[in-house]
């Protein structure tokens, strides 16, 4: 048994792009079903539609979590937020290729801790009764 956070990582080596990799590991917590997920978050690779011009897949994973789990805009807005600043505060940016070195050659974060971080930080913002940060799950 292993923690939410790694198992995020574990898809991620096993194939899955950065938003499916956190999307699909919290997914049963919102009630959908991982190959629905899975699709729903096909798009987000590498920094969306392989353009790297956008936001960290990972990040959106989360968000888009934690969206389906909140169920209440303002809740979610603000959850949102706390996830995106603690991950800059982490990794500098929420940029794909700034992320990946692509505009100065510089690689902040390697797209592996980028899915273990927003995946800790979206724990950090969902409601208790879902899931304590840190969980092991079968």
């Amino acid at each position: 048994m292993e923690s939410r956070v790694e198992q995020a990582a574990e898809r991620k080596m096993c194939g899955y792009n950065c938003a499916q990799a956190v999307a699909c590991t919290y997914c049963d917590l919102a009630g959908i079903d991982e190959e629905t997920v899975r699709n729903l978050t096909q798009g987000f690779a590498a920094g969306v539609g392989g353009s790297m011009e956008a936001t960290c897949g990972a990040v959106i994973g989360a968000v888009n979590i934690l969206g389906l789990i909140n169920k209440n805009p303002q809740r979610t807005m603000q959850g949102s937020r706390k996830i995106i600043n603690r991950f800059k505060e982490q990794n500098g940016t929420v940029i794909c290729k700034e992320l990946k070195g692509i505009t100065d050659g510089v690689v902040k974060r390697e797209c592996l801790d980028c899915v273990r971080d927003a995946a800790a930080f979206l724990e950090a913002e969902l409601p208790e009764s879902y899931v304590t940060p840190g969980t092991v799950v079968d």
